[in-house]
């Protein structure tokens, strides 16, 4: 996150909280704590991480581009 004044270093934390809020949590009325942290971790690791694609990762999902890396790594 940026230090008060510096506007660029939290530019993709802000933008990723401004996603997960209009997809996830503006959609949704949580009872308990709980209930909110289970959904922001099933929306991050099963939609955002392995599903939702990026236009800025070329059109694949974090997983994807991973796993590519992981194995362009191996074949080196």
């Amino acid at each position: 996150m940026s230090r008060k004044g510096n506007c660029w270093d939290n530019a993709v934390a802000e933008s990723f909280f401004k996603t997960m809020k209009t997809e996830m949590v503006y959609q949704r009325n949580f009872k308990t704590k709980k209930q909110a942290y289970l959904a922001v971790f099933e929306y991050i690791e099963i939609w955002y991480n392995r599903k939702r694609i990026h236009s800025s990762l070329g059109y694949l999902t974090p997983l994807e581009v991973e796993e590519t890396t992981m194995n362009k790594k191996r074949a080196a």
